[in-house]
């Protein structure tokens, strides 16, 4: 297995299971209702705007996957739309899962020596550091989640 495989498969881990820690994306929002999701603990991101914030950078990176430019600005990558049913709430989830897909088969079909080129511009590093950082952002973001939905359901028993 060459090293851009191994990377996707270790994105498409965090997402969908299979990785080290027991802990993943699609695994830790399966039983979480659009309302759990939309509801603020304390002063903290709710859990739709962590997984929008996630997904945001998963999509933006996608781009250049794709060949097109990187488009992103932090001030933007925690203002989701609104969430206002299990329809938003599980349609947007769908469009993380499916770009989440697309995201590691284009990593796959990278040729490894791309990984040491410049990603888009100097001052962002190689593909590599950006490809690994998506995966870092995704599983500090999960653990957020992970105990956001924790305290959510402790506070409702």
């Amino acid at each position: 297995m060459n090293l851009s495989s191994r990377i996707a498969k270790h994105f498409r881990d965090v997402h969908f299971g299979g990785n080290w820690t027991g802990s993943d994306l699609k695994g830790q929002l399966k039983d979480v209702t659009w309302q759990e999701a939309v509801t603020r603990v304390h002063d903290l991101n709710t859990i739709a705007t962590l997984t929008y914030h996630i997904s945001y950078y998963v999509e933006a990176v996608l781009q250049v996957l794709k060949g097109g430019q990187l488009n992103a600005k932090d001030e933007y990558s925690f203002s989701h739309p609104p969430i206002n049913s299990k329809e938003d709430w599980d349609l947007f989830l769908d469009k993380c899962w499916i770009n989440a897909e697309k995201f590691s088969t284009l990593i796959e079909q990278l040729p490894d020596d791309k990984l040491s080129e410049d990603f888009t511009n100097e001052k962002y590093g190689n593909y590599y550091r950006n490809l690994n950082g998506i995966i870092e952002h995704t599983h500090y973001h999960l653990g957020q989640i992970a105990l956001i939905k924790k305290i959510l359901r402790e506070e409702n028993h």
